[in-house]
């Protein structure tokens, strides 16, 4: 008989939003996995609960070399328990291995839901919630930040982001490159805590005010993009676009699927209005 694999949602601030089966499986858990186990101790400390379980850490170095260890628990029988730092195992976080292959094995694989910063962040943004899309963390080179970006420059979902403090500005002001400045977005910084704060407005004004220094936990919300108007499919607005990527270092193949994507269009269809360009471009210098 196998065991169960239990993923627990831990507070993201305010350790009163522990859910109360939260202490119920710290309690009975026989092997607990957590991304810092100085952490666990802090909150089972708050939460005022006793552990029996063996306490084994499991972080980003170690997560693929503790796996098999906790799914020969598992197999074995054993109740483990995942808990990260704040939040849902996971999601950004240490865990999707261990559930992969717990779920090959054939482990049950259950959860206790928990505070969320993606939901959080979302719900008090002031943007649209009923349909989103939650991005992770972006690159932390410019460049590669720039091509995620552009990948999701048509997204007409709210995107929802995680991101470090000190790179708040750069990713702030590539978002106002890539989706425009006038978007709109919220930046949720220590949801849940005491210095809590949301501050709404245009990406290029997030921007400015990020530039000044930001600290603590970031989510970012990000308003999706509009629908395409007849500005945005006309075929000289579509070639000047192209052109415009071309320009930035994309291949022309490449470039087309972008713009095709933002327009909401067929990617031959743009790509016909960059050859009839060309050949009109041509026919021009022949006459001259």
């Amino acid at each position: 008989m196998t065991g169960t694999l239990v993923l627990a949602g831990t507070p993201i601030g305010d350790v009163a939003d522990a859910p109360p089966r939260l202490a119920a499986e710290l309690t009975a858990a026989e092997v607990i996995a957590a991304e810092d186990t100085r952490r666990l101790r802090r909150l089972t400390q708050a939460l005022g609960v006793h552990t029996t379980g063996r306490v084994v850490s499991y972080f980003e170095g170690n997560e693929a070399s503790r796996t098999p260890e906790l799914v020969e628990a598992l197999t074995g029988g054993a109740r483990v328990l995942l808990v990260t730092d704040a939040g849902m195992p996971s999601v950004s976080d240490p865990g999707y291995r261990l559930v992969a292959a717990a779920v090959e094995r054939g482990v049950k694989v259950t959860a206790v839901p928990g505070p969320s910063a993606v939901l959080t962040a979302l719900a008090v943004s002031g943007l649209p919630v009923d349909r989103f899309c939650f991005e992770g963390f972006l690159p932390r080179k410019a460049g590669e930040r720039l091509g995620r970006l552009r990948e999701v420059a048509a997204e007409r979902r709210t995107l929802v982001y995680f991101e470090a403090p000190h790179r708040l500005d750069d990713t702030l002001a590539a978002m106002a490159e890539v989706f425009g400045g006038e978007r709109r977005a919220a930046v949720c910084r220590e949801l849940t805590k005491t210095y809590e704060e949301v501050r709404r407005g245009p990406l290029a004004e997030l921007a400015a005010w990020a530039a000044e220094g930001v600290r603590g936990e970031i989510t970012v919300v990000v308003e999706g993009a509009a629908p395409p108007g007849p500005e945005d499919t006309d075929a000289a607005e579509l070639v000047r676009r192209v052109r415009v990527r071309e320009e930035a270092g994309e291949r022309r193949k490449e470039a087309i699927a972008a713009v095709a994507a933002e327009a909401g269009l067929p990617k031959r269809e743009v790509f016909d209005a960059v050859v009839a360009a060309k050949t009109a471009g041509k026919s021009a210098r022949a006459e001259q």
